[in-house]
């Protein structure tokens, strides 16, 4: 066992960094919370890839005084408190002291700074923890400018584990926009690359924030909300149930002008929407906690977006009551908007194949002489046009032959020994098949299939469902699917974040079937949808997609997972329950669902046939014993 031994100062630094700096977006939030507590009222970061290469912090605040620049890269030299009883009453965002020692080990800092009363600024570089010059006398304007470069240029190891430079961009962008909506009386601007992101006034409007970065949709449908008690007070808006997302990321609320993140406050907001939205999705809220500091404990984590509250038991029915009374009061009637008529224009590509709506998926070749013997059929039209669906014309469709039913192949060439379990050989091969006989439709959703010494019950929904899915799916896969053009186009208003998914996955948006391009501020124009997506182009699916895209597409990948929720979506033209089926329409389900790998569960995992026995049916009537 090796001796053991203090380490040096350098690799303590580089150590301890890695608890505050995990990536770029740490240092602009400790930067900027620190521009916060110099009282500036102008704010402006600046990043380039990422962050990664190039983050510039630059406020009108209070300024470092020249004698004071050495000591505040000095591990744990603060001017935020001076003893642990200060923790009790904590108010500024800062007080650890550990930000710009963390900051400067692992990346070269400028620092540029002026306080009101000096008559000139002072310049003073850092690299490693190690300073590279004196401070040098400059003319600046009042307050300080940070310029850190080549992030964890000494930490090879901690630099490849950062994402990609637009992944960076995001989550700097998401840290912006909260110290934006914690601070509207502070004018925060964002460039990125030299684009201008964001540009708030600093009013103190936090209407006007929110407007900036959600969008008009998000700004139209909100509620104010005040709640006041002697240690707590409660302001600003919440969203109506009409606007909800997949995730928690427009969940947004600060305590003592902080950002944070707490599963009670999350639940109690859920909580209060409880009878108001549907399972599984998340309202906008956009709350600002003042508790006074002895109730709270922000020393949890370097991080200081974790807190403890003594008080939780108390804010929690507050926070569920205001937002159920305030949801309760209101006109939550959601208003339809006429829509204009779509009208299809030209395809945007040709392909050699179009999709129907009961397009059969062949296992063996067309070759086979059985197979060219069989009338070509087509299944009615008056399968298409369910219930839930909207009354659209019908886009165009090139000319193509009308398909032939599917033969199944033998059952050798079928081996999956776990789906096996619910079916025969027998009742896959292609000559049981035609010794099949559907005895009828009950409940108007469910077939009954006779064949030997069984009974199969087919759901027409699930079962349609998966042929959907698994046609779309094929499709994507071999790019073979076209596009259709929206005339007029559907306009999106996106919040920054969303927007900027849009851009990172536009080649994997495009290759889909979607031409999304900027229309303005926060407006995206979708101008092509995929074709099978055509009489369910509407927003809200749309925004499904980029809520997964938000909370997977680092994880799983942009591309499976717009493909997979396109294919979802295209599940929603199955026909429905209760939708009577002739038995013509019942034969070409059928026969293509027992083409696919596995046609036994929907694509949500519910089964889409299942099977009794003669025998236990006998047993059931207790004519066996």
């Amino acid at each position: 066992m090796e001796q053991i031994h203090v380490l040096d100062e350098n690799t303590i630094n580089q150590i301890a960094a890695g608890e505050v700096i995990e990536r770029p977006a740490s240092v602009v939030k400790e930067l900027t919370e620190n521009a916060i507590d110099a009282m500036a009222t102008a704010i402006t970061i600046e990043i380039k890839e990422g962050g990664i290469s190039l983050i510039r912090i630059t406020d009108n605040g209070a300024g470092i005084p020249k004698e004071d620049i050495p000591t505040a890269f000095l591990r744990h030299a603060t001017s935020k408190i001076k003893t642990a009883e200060d923790l009790l009453s904590i108010g500024s965002l800062g007080f650890r002291g550990e930000a710009l020692s963390s900051i400067a080990a692992v990346s070269m800092v400028e620092l540029i700074t002026k306080t009101k009363s000096a008559i000139m600024g002072c310049r003073y570089e850092i690299a490693g923890g190690t300073p590279k010059n004196d401070i040098e006398d400059v003319g600046v304007p009042d307050g300080t400018t940070f310029i850190v470069r080549n992030l964890f240029f000494n930490t090879p190891a901690r630099k490849k584990f950062l994402k990609s430079a637009m992944t960076e961009a995001g989550y700097i962008s998401d840290i912006v926009e909260r110290i934006a909506l914690s601070h509207p009386e502070i004018a925060i601007r964002f460039i990125n690359n030299g684009r201008h992101i964001l540009n708030t006034s600093g009013n103190g409007n936090l209407k006007d924030v929110i407007y900036q970065i959600f969008g008009r949709e998000i700004t139209s449908n909100l509620l104010e909300v005040h709640f006041s008690a002697p240690d707590i007070q409660i302001g600003g808006f919440i969203g109506k149930p009409l606007i909800s997302r997949g995730n928690r990321n427009f969940e947004n609320y600060f305590i003592n002008g902080r950002f944070i993140k707490s599963m009670i406050i999350n639940k109690s907001i859920e909580e209060g929407y409880k009878n108001f939205m549907m399972q599984h999705k998340y309202p906008f809220t956009a709350l600002r906690f003042q508790i006074e500091p002895e109730l709270i404990d922000v020393n949890v984590h370097p991080s200081k977006m974790e807190l403890r509250l003594r008080n939780a038991d108390e804010i929690y029915p507050e926070i569920v009551k205001l937002i159920h009374e305030t949801l309760e009061g209101k006109n939550l009637i959601v208003e339809v908007k006429a829509e204009e008529e779509k009208v299809p224009a030209p395809l945007k590509r040709e392909v050699t194949k179009t999709p129907e709506i009961f397009e059969t998926k062949r296992r063996e070749e067309k070759k086979d002489p059985q197979i060219q013997k069989i009338q070509n059929t087509k299944l009615p039209e008056n399968l298409k046009n369910t219930k839930s669906q909207e009354i659209q014309k019908e886009p165009q469709k090139p000319e193509r032959p009308v398909s032939s039913p599917p033969v199944l192949k033998e059952e050798n060439d079928y081996r999956k020994p776990e789906q096996m379990t619910l079916f025969d050989d027998s009742f896959l091969s292609k000559d049981a098949r035609t010794r099949t006989r559907i005895v009828g439709q009950v409940f108007e959703t469910y077939w009954i299939v006779e064949y030997g010494e069984k009974m199969f019950i087919i759901d027409q929904h699930a079962a349609h469902e998966k042929v959907l899915f698994e046609r779309t799916m094929k499709s994507l896969k071999a790019k073979e699917n076209i596009s259709q053009e929206l005339n007029p186009p559907m306009i999106l208003n996106l919040s920054l974040r969303e927007g900027e998914l849009v851009k990172k996955y536009h080649m994997e948006f495009a290759r889909a079937g979607y031409e999304i391009e900027e229309f303005g501020g926060n407006d995206y124009a979708v101008h092509t949808v995929p074709y099978d997506l055509y009489k369910l182009a509407r927003e809200d699916m749309l925004m499904e997609m980029i809520d997964t895209l938000a909370d997977d597409g680092n994880i799983r990948g942009g591309s499976e997972l717009i493909m997979e929720r396109i294919a979802s979506m295209s599940c929603k033209a199955a026909v429905k329950g209760n939708n009577r089926l002739s038995i013509r329409e019942a034969n070409t389900l059928i026969d293509e669902l027992l083409t696919l790998d596995n046609p036994y569960h929907c694509p949500h995992g519910r089964p889409t046939i299942i099977s009794m026995s003669k025998y236990e049916l006998e047993k059931k009537f207790k004519r066996i014993v």
